[in-house]
């Protein structure tokens, strides 16, 4: 069967999850953010369970952690609530968490309500870590102005940096964290937010005292188009990232080799939750989808960042720039939906596995 098409409206997405949630037999549980959506819309993290409440082994996948990368995570998720819910092994539970950032889901960003990042919200605030090359290009990511002229000579300031260093520095400046620029691209925060304290309290509630735990966690925006790499947060010769190369393949890459199209990020939360898990055997990796070209992802954030700082969201330069951040991290072609499913269905049935096993 093919998969369910992308929307782009948050409602819609949420309210499909819910049906095909109620429909394969799933718990639901709703963390309801303090925010509301566009049109006053009830923003939400919704939680379908399928399983034994007991079982020792637990799948998790999480779209939205990166709010409109949710379409295409939503999609997925509820496709598999159609086909496959009913395949699950009888002794794994599935835990599907719908949203984790509603509100950058809801109102077109990567971001939250506080222009944080939320895989970058997890460290020790009281230490956070520094990147001097990112405050020494902040200036041109986000300026004041995006008229032509201006976006032409930050651009090119920004390429000669990246022509300085070379482009495995230069991305790892933007995009692995930073805490000292809050209207600024990939900011962590001064504190835990919303979405990071409901993931905390899901963990806490769902997934404490499992043997084994594997979790999915869905990204658009990098790599060639469609192509689904799946990345780890473990050291190359950690036996978690041992056991998801047994699990899915030799192609599993780790941000702490290097080998990733992603850069090394200060405060995911990965790491985060397989620590937390203390006791169990945890396996958990991104999958990521690429869509368009790196330049192009960057150039629709600086846009997005520099509207909601300088801007005005609900004026007349709004509605290009969200369609910007949409076909940043969404298509519409039913084809690449469909790469996608094919791609996620495998891996999700690995982990469904190998949990099993």
């Amino acid at each position: 069967m093919s998969p369910l098409a992308l929307t782009r409206d948050f409602t819609d997405a949420r309210g499909g999850f819910l049906e095909r949630a109620a429909a394969a037999g799933a718990r639901v549980e709703t963390h309801v953010h303090p925010l509301d959506g566009p049109a006053g819309a009830e923003l939400a993290t919704d939680v379908a369970w399928i399983g034994p409440d007991d079982a020792e082994a637990v799948a998790v996948v999480v779209s939205g952690t990166h709010g409109v990368e949710g379409y295409a995570g939503s999609a997925l998720q509820r496709t598999w609530l159609r086909d496959l819910a009913p395949e699950r092994p009888s002794s794994v539970a599935v835990c599907l968490v719908h949203a984790l950032n509603p509100y950058g889901f809801a109102w077109n960003r990567r971001v939250n309500e506080d222009n944080v990042d939320l895989n970058r919200n997890f460290v020790d605030f009281s230490d956070p870590p520094a990147n001097e090359g990112y405050d020494g290009i902040a200036a041109d990511l986000v300026p004041a102005q995006w008229d032509d002229a201006t976006q032409e000579a930050s651009t090119a300031a920004l390429l000669e940096h990246a022509g300085a260093v070379g482009f495995e520095t230069f991305q790892q400046w933007v995009s692995g964290g930073q805490y000292a620029h809050p209207t600024g691209l990939f900011y962590g925060g001064t504190a835990p937010v919303w979405s990071h304290r409901t993931l905390d309290a899901i963990v806490a509630d769902h997934l404490a005292g499992r043997r084994k735990v594997a979790v999915l966690d869905l990204h658009t925006g990098l790599g060639p188009l469609g192509v689904g790499e799946l990345i780890s947060s473990d050291a190359p010769d950690s036996d978690r990232h041992r056991r998801a190369v047994r699990w899915f393949g030799d192609d599993v890459t780790s941000l702490q080799a290097g080998d990733s199209v992603s850069a090394e990020l200060s405060g995911e939360w990965l790491p985060h939750v397989a620590d937390s898990l203390d006791g169990a055997e945890v396996t958990a990796v991104a999958l990521e989808f690429g869509t368009v070209d790196t330049v192009t992802v960057l150039q629709a954030l600086r846009a997005d960042a520099w509207l909601h700082a300088h801007g005005d969201p609900v004026g007349p330069e709004a509605a290009v720039i969200k369609e910007q951040i949409w076909r940043a991290f969404a298509d519409d072609d039913p084809s690449w939906i469909a790469t996608l499913w094919t791609r996620f269905a495998d891996v999700f049935g690995a982990a469904l596995r190998g949990l099993a096993g």
